[in-house]
């Protein structure tokens, strides 16, 4: 059984961890610097909400941030990243992030939840937008530099949330 809540600092480590195996393997998210404990805090507490995933045992194994995609006239459209412990995958727990991120667009007045580069590769994260409904909106040829230097096309997606 997985739970999502909003993150408490006692969750800061976890969350770090985390986010940096994602960072590291080079294959997902743009980031290419590690968080410490204090870029972390700094990091998730500047988000429009910042969530964790929690096992039957209080472990976290899984976040997600939500923030403002633009400003503005396009303030309404809001944009997430979701991160799951690597040996927790294939689990459910990244479609129990979506779905909460969902409900949090509605609660904070998003009207549309955008990912601007989606990795063609992420054959899980793709197979998981289409089950909830998002809309492929193209591809991006070669948009994401992997950590090897290659490049992979990317595919921006976005749902409405109303």
């Amino acid at each position: 059984m997985i739970r999502v809540r909003s993150f408490l600092p006692t969750d800061l480590r976890a969350m770090m961890e985390i986010w940096n195996e994602i960072v590291d393997a080079g294959e997902a998210f743009p980031q290419e610097e590690q968080l410490t404990l204090d870029s972390a805090a700094a990091f998730f507490g500047s988000q429009s909400m910042s969530a964790v995933a929690l096992d039957d045992r209080g472990e976290v194994v899984g976040l997600y941030i939500l923030h403002p995609n633009n400003i503005g006239r396009c303030g309404h459209i809001a944009n997430a990243s979701y991160a799951v412990k690597s040996d927790r995958r294939g689990q459910h727990i990244g479609e129990a992030l979506v779905s909460h991120c969902i409900k949090s667009c509605k609660e904070l007045g998003f009207g549309i939840l955008q990912f601007n580069a989606v990795v063609s590769t992420n054959a899980a994260a793709l197979k998981l937008y289409k089950k909830l409904g998002f809309t492929q909106l193209g591809v991006i040829p070669k948009g994401f530099r992997k950590k090897d230097g290659t490049f992979e096309d990317i595919i921006p997606h976005y749902i409405n949330v109303n």
